[in-house]
């Protein structure tokens, strides 16, 4: 009986593999692919037009460069266009708004992930197979790398954890920029908020004064719905597919809060504040429509004054006297860098730990074809040593780049706005374990 046999290194194989790699990718347990909107299928036509996901979630796809050559794409922001009526017989002619629009450019690049697989020798020591283990690790740590560099886009920094979970190494690396492809950003002066107390305090030079007692609560959860409704500059909410009530019932956003964050907000006792109430809340939401399964809804998340909140997996953090980029008030309109050094008085015994808070199109995850198949991510073989040495890669062509562009203020000036994420500092106690 004859049977199919696809050698090592056929070109079959290698799309096959490819194929499985982007399955294993795509499906694990990060954030990406629950924050991206589907494809839209029919309307929106400008979208589809530019291969782009639809802008009612955190993270929109660009998929434009993966239909054809180029390293570099374009993301295009309508601004919100303030009309004015012409009454009665006047004449209204020549008087109609003029449209205004932003670009951004998001350059794209190759990342490859290798990882030995041994020789026959090292096989032949093992019962274990060093293949599969190999595949097993590039299944693991592409997605948390890809994820890892999203996070540090959108909280604008890497921090300072690090340990054998992060692919993505910390910024003092000579390697670190090249992999980021695209410039990390600190958060515009008008998505920047510290707490200060029982307060948010906008802008990040309120890091210079922070106390070991600026813990976030639930109270100031509160206070972040209360400044999302007054925004001069509004964040759009998500809308999550399957959503009746994203209408009458917006979702304002997703805050994603460092695990140290979320056990200092379960564990707030302060009058008024009940911490099932916020649970149920999520769970009742959750009923709505197909929302139940949703993954944003999946697990424990809280839910008040319509933000979902839910526990990042990674930690994006600073010591006591590090120096970390910040927009002052007086830089808010260009967005000019400038470095703040965070409270000496948080000592060796807190952190400042940063929550990051997403409304729609926050973050541009833009993918390109691979040169052996039609997927993003590509899986390699190598055979060296005479062939008793095998290595394996996982190639991911495609970069991430936090949405910025330059907005009409309440003033009528273009200031730097971060569209679609801001951010929280507030102080953890630091654990050593």
């Amino acid at each position: 009986m004859s049977t199919t046999s696809v050698p090592r290194g056929n070109a079959l194989a290698n799309k096959q593999f490819s194929t499985a790699l982007s399955a294993m990718a795509v499906r694990q347990p990060t954030p990406l692919a629950s924050l991206t909107g589907p494809m839209p299928t029919h309307d929106a036509a400008m979208r589809k037009l530019k291969q782009q996901t639809t802008t009612e979630m955190p993270i929109v796809r660009v998929d434009e460069l993966a239909k054809g050559p180029g390293d570099v794409v374009q993301v295009d922001c309508a601004h919100v266009v303030k009309l004015r009526p012409v009454m009665g017989d006047k004449n209204a002619e020549g008087l109609g708004a003029a449209l205004k629009y932003s670009s951004k450019d998001v350059t794209l690049d190759m990342a490859t992930l290798p990882v030995s697989a041994g020789g026959k020798m090292t096989q032949q020591r093992t019962p274990h197979s060093m293949r599969l283990n190999a595949l097993a690790q590039l299944k693991r740590s592409i997605p948390a790398f890809r994820w890892q560099r999203s996070l540090s886009f959108l909280a604008g920094s890497r921090g300072k954890q690090d340990g054998t979970d992060w692919v993505l190494p910390l910024s003092t690396d000579a390697e670190f920029a090249d992999m980021m492809v695209n410039t990390i950003k600190a958060p515009t002066y008008n998505r920047h908020w510290v707490v200060n107390g029982a307060a948010l305090t906008q802008g990040g030079a309120q890091l210079a004064s922070i106390a070991t007692t600026d813990r976030m609560r639930l109270s100031h959860i509160d206070e972040l719905a209360a400044i999302w409704d007054e925004m001069s500059i509004k964040m759009a909410p998500i809308q999550i597919p399957g959503d009746p009530a994203a209408g009458d019932d917006p979702i304002k956003g997703l805050l994603l809060v460092d695990p140290l964050v979320w056990d200092s907000i379960i564990t707030d006792t302060t009058a008024s504040n009940n911490i099932r109430t916020f649970e149920t809340n999520a769970v009742q939401r959750a009923k709505y429509g197909s929302l139940n399964m949703h993954p944003l809804f999946a697990g424990t998340p809280i839910l008040w004054n319509g933000i979902l909140v839910r526990k990042m997996q990674y930690a994006i953090r600073h010591d006591a006297s590090d120096s970390v980029a910040h927009v002052t008030a007086a830089n808010r309109l260009a967005g000019t860098e400038t470095n703040v050094t965070v409270a000496a008085g948080l000592s060796t015994t807190h952190q400042m730990a940063r929550s990051i808070f997403l409304g729609a199109q926050a973050l541009a995850l833009v993918s390109g074809a691979n040169r052996t198949s039609e997927e993003t991510y590509s899986l390699l073989e190598n055979w060296t040593n005479f062939e008793r040495n095998l290595e394996l890669a996982g190639e991911i062509m495609g970069t991430e780049d936090k949405l910025r562009w330059s907005l009409p203020n309440a003033d009528g000036d273009l200031e730097a706005t971060d569209f679609g994420v801001a951010v929280i500092d507030s102080v953890v106690l630091k654990r050593s374990v």
